[in-house]
């Protein structure tokens, strides 16, 4: 029992933490609690009791399949436990959610004794988590004659699953708790710095928001029992960043409900609302978990007596409030009315948050179980040979006579699945897509295998092009939390059929390669839809969506996902850029411009970027799309010619290639089936049979910005602006400034060039600026430190091979070594460069940082408060975006350039350019 006694000591530990025993998912450790009940004179029975009952999680876990199999032995009774009678047994596997508890249930219900099976149909028909080989069970047994399987096929058509559930309350109470003002980010509900404790919930929740926020949250919920506490993002929007299924999970465990007596620690059930609303990414997170977020709108725009927007010394509009939703608020959501109310007094109209499709999720509990519920419902009508009732909500289809499509509106008509056939489908319209390519980040790779055990699955779907799970974010450092978790995660994963950056039998190198980049590269048909693991999911080719653990786990386990079709925003440019300018400036101008032509109204929040970028290859298009989980867009598009889209095409070719070279491919051969897809497309674009991705001439936008170059004379940078007045300012991505606002004097602490954000050009920059200075200057000298980390292994590869590592290697103090990686974040650091390992490094937070309270200059997309640089006592951390050349500079100097010395440092440098297509990118 060295085991059993191993995790009480274990307990012991945790309770010195504050920390309940940690939920158990092994099934050597479960089978000796077990034992330990059957034997009636064991000491420690009781408490193995407790740990049986209370303390195992469902799903597919070994503790589940061990669980459940114990269960059944009592059942029928093989097993005898006073405390558990057959009745409680089958109460427990109805916790159970789904893959061994539906196996033992099945078997209960195919089997001889009548009474037994007739019990098992009872809970059988609750239950909603069946895969293929469940319901082939059940279709055989139909097919044989068994009256109690058609008793349950039955039920199943009229999904009743769904229908005797209790419906949605009327009213609900809630007491609101501003958690912060001005946007909100999910570091601050879930720190990147933890998130090794992601999979290990009650833990992580200690770092929401901060202690004594979590005492306020306490208090108001004895204060007011019988309502629900609503976090609140004043000012702002809530949840933007990344990390949404693990922010929403603490909002959840803080404020919300149990999901079972018999599951520790998982909640669902959060309400969450946000002046300017909610994220789009972390809505659907909330979603998954049959929460209710809501658009506030509580501050508004003023205007004068003529209508017109009155602004401040700045230009910026003033915001007045239109009613009060500080800390210890009671509100009152009417979900009949869809209104929300102080009292009588009626607040805001909150219909978004209850459509057809919402009032469903908040009904079963979470969007995960209308999914499942639907094909379950599909497939028992097609086997009993009945038209299945219409139950759930009909999806929203708008279809517009005459009316072109835009690039997503095309992108989702093809791949759309259970839609009205010959029916046109614009935006607005709730589809369900088949997804091609999806991504897991090593993070939130954890809870994505805790939800897809939760979900009952054991393989990936066969609809599914290629998914790939990464290393990057754990990169920088293998430390024994990265040790302890990530084998594991990768053992999980490729069991599950992904391909995985590392290789859970040791034979390929490890790659930890920014996912973003990787999943770049294996999307091979701008027709893609892409679902990731992060806010970053955005290529540029195809069109993919950043999405909590939850949506990648059930795109994983169905190849499928469901939405709205976005509204679009067109990005054209006009003019030419400035020899001494980079494409980040671009990217950059872009955000500051569409703010100014649009009153400061960013009209990308929400929807999906189509940019006609024309010219520019995948990588470095890249940049664009990336950066347009900063401008709060949805999702972006790339508008390629035909010629640049073959080109990006036949790089992601070669770079797939090298991954087959390493021994990544699996049995099924994923990347040997990619770069087939990715030759029958170059065909079809050369051979005009399929050109590339174009909307058409007379679809509709909701806005259309133009860029124009030749305004742009100057670098840009993303300010968090850390001192603004206004708090709601500050951490935003919206402050874009010169590089003269600085007037060349603002001290800079630490240079960072990596992220993804970056690619191969940049590092090339970065040999060709160190190699001017030395020319200019006789020595290159740095008056801050240098972090270096290219995204991918590919890229290093090929720069050894052009001769650009070598002059990287000549100035670098540090440079990373496989086989001896980092067992340690680096804490201090000295005025050199740094080469440090493929991956995410300082932007991803959760391991390296720069000191507390530097100023940072860094190519990276994260500004948020203490992602990249934390505070000091003395001075707030600022972490300032800008482009390459503008780091490197700003790292030699110690301060932000002149004007005049950026332009004198790049001249004659190759910088990423870009310049507008002349071809016309409609059909």
């Amino acid at each position: 029992m060295n085991i059993y006694n191993d995790y009480i000591k274990e307990i012991e530990e945790r309770k010195g933490q504050g920390l309940h025993p940690k939920p158990i998912d092994g099934a050597e450790l479960l089978n000796a609690i077990i034992a330990q009940i059957k034997d009636l004179g064991n000491s420690n029975r009781e408490d193995s009791l407790k740990f049986f009952i209370y303390n195992t999680l469902p799903g597919t876990t070994p503790a589940a399949g061990a669980k459940a199999r114990f269960l059944k032995e009592i059942i029928i009774g093989e097993s005898v436990v006073s405390e558990i009678t057959p009745a409680f047994a089958f109460e427990l596997l109805a916790h159970m959610k789904g893959g061994p508890s539906i196996e033992v249930l099945l078997d209960l219900a195919l089997g001889n004794d009548q009474a037994i099976a007739k019990q098992a149909a009872e809970v059988l028909k609750t239950q909603v988590y069946l895969y293929d080989a469940d319901m082939d069970r059940l279709k055989k047994a139909f097919e044989n004659g068994n009256v109690v399987v058609k008793e349950i096929l039955e039920s199943y058509a009229k999904a009743e699953f769904f229908t005797k559930l209790p419906e949605v309350a009327e009213e609900i109470k809630v007491v609101t708790f501003i958690a912060g003002e001005g946007d909100i980010s999910t570091d601050l509900l879930s720190p990147g710095n933890q998130a090794h404790s992601r999979s290990d919930r009650e833990l992580h929740g200690k770092c929401m928001i901060t202690p004594e926020a979590q005492e306020e949250i306490k208090a108001l919920q004895a204060q007011h029992p019988d309502k629900s506490v609503m976090l609140v993002a004043e000012k702002g929007t809530m949840g933007v960043g990344s990390s949404r299924m693990s922010g929403v999970n603490n909002v959840a465990l803080w404020t919300g409900k149990q999901a079972s007596p018999y599951v520790p620690f998982v909640n669902f059930a959060p309400i969450v609302g946000g002046t300017n609303g909610i994220s789009p990414i972390f809505l659907t997170t909330v979603d998954v978990t049959g929460g209710i977020g809501i658009d506030l709108k509580n501050w508004v725009k003023k205007t004068d007596e003529n209508g017109n927007l009155v602004r401040n010394e700045n230009g910026e509009p003033v915001l007045e409030q239109a009613y009060s939703v500080a800390t210890g608020t009671v509100l009152t959501i009417n979900t009949k009315t869809k209104k929300l109310y102080n009292g009588d007094q009626e607040l805001i109209d909150i219909s978004r948050s209850f459509t057809p499709q919402k009032m469903e999720f908040i009904k079963a509990g979470g969007s995960y179980a209308i999914v499942f519920g639907k094909k379950l419902q599909t497939f028992a009508a097609k086997t009993l040979g009945v038209e299945a009732p219409v139950v759930y909500a009909p999806s929203k289809e708008i279809s517009h006579e005459g009316q072109g499509l835009t690039a997503v509106e095309k992108i989702f008509n093809k791949n759309a699945v259970g839609t009205t056939p010959g029916k046109v489908l614009h935006a607005g319209s709730d589809v369900r897509v088949e997804v091609n390519i999806v991504g897991s980040q090593d993070t939130t790779g954890l809870m994505t295998a805790q939800e897809l055990e939760s979900m009952a699955a054991t393989v990936i779907s066969p609809i599914v092009d290629g998914a790939y799970q990464s290393g990057c974010h754990t990169a920088s450092v293998w430390d024994k939390k990265a040790q302890a978790n990530i084998p594991k995660l990768m053992k999980f994963m490729n069991d599950f059929g992904l391909i995985t950056a590392r290789d859970p039998k040791g034979v390929y190198h490890a790659m930890t390669d920014v996912i973003h980049k990787v999943l770049n590269d294996i999307t091979i048909d701008e027709w893609a839809i892409i679902i990731g693991g992060d806010s970053h999911t955005r290529m540029s080719k195809g069109v993919a969506f950043g999405a909590d653990s939850g949506t990648v786990a059930l795109a994983l386990a169905t190849g499928e996902a469901s939405m709205p079709i976005p509204e679009s925003v067109k990005v054209t440019f006009k003019g030419e850029m400035k020899s001494y300018m980079d494409f980040r400036d671009v990217v950059h101008a872009t955000q500051q411009q569409m703010l100014k032509q649009f009153g400061g109204e960013n009209v990308f929040q929400g929807r999906i970027i189509e940019v006609h970028i024309g010219t520019l290859t995948a990588d470095q298009a890249f940049t664009f799309t990336d950066w347009t989980a900063e401008m709060k867009a949805k999702a972006s598009i790339c508008i390629s010619e035909d010629e640049t889209l073959i080109e990006s095409l036949e790089i992601a070719k070669g770079r797939i290639q090298i991954m087959i070279d390493k021994g990544m491919d699996n049995a099924k051969q994923v990347l040997k089936g990619l770069i087939e897809k990715a030759d029958k497309r170059i065909a079809e674009i050369k051979t005009g049979v399929k050109p590339a991705l174009t909307p058409d001439a007379n679809a509709k936008y909701y806005a259309e910005v133009v860029v124009d170059l030749d305004v742009i004379a100057e670098p840009m940078i993303a300010d968090p602006d850390v001192n603004n007045a206004d708090v709601s300012k500050r951490y935003t991505h919206d402050t874009i400034r010169p590089l003269s606002f600085y007037g060349g004097d603002k001290k800079v602490d630490l240079g960072f060039i990596g992220s993804c954000m970056v690619h191969k050009g940049d590092m090339k920059i970065l040999a060709q600026m160190l190699k001017n200075i030395e020319a200019q200057q006789g020595k290159v000298e740095f008056k801050a430190p240098l972090v270096v980390a290219p995204p991918t292994y590919n890229i290093v590869d090929e720069l050894k091979a052009e001769g650009d590592w070598e002059v990287l290697q000549k100035y670098s103090g540090f440079e990373f070594d496989d086989n001896a990686p980092k067992a340690a974040a680096r804490t201090e650091y000295e005025n050199m460069l740094y080469l440090e390992r493929p991956g995410c490094n300082l932007c991803m937070g959760n391991q390296e940082k720069a000191a507390k309270g530097d100023t940072v200059m860094a190519t990276s997309t994260r500004l948020f408060q203490g992602r990249v640089v934390e505070d000091s006592t003395e001075k707030k951390g600022e972490s300032l975006l800008s482009s390459t050349p503008v780091v490197v500079l700003s790292t030699i100097l110690g301060r932000t350039p002149s004007i005049e010395e950026y332009t004198a440092a790049v001249e004659g440098i190759n910088l990423t350019k870009f310049a507008p297509s002349h071809k016309l990118l409609a059909r």
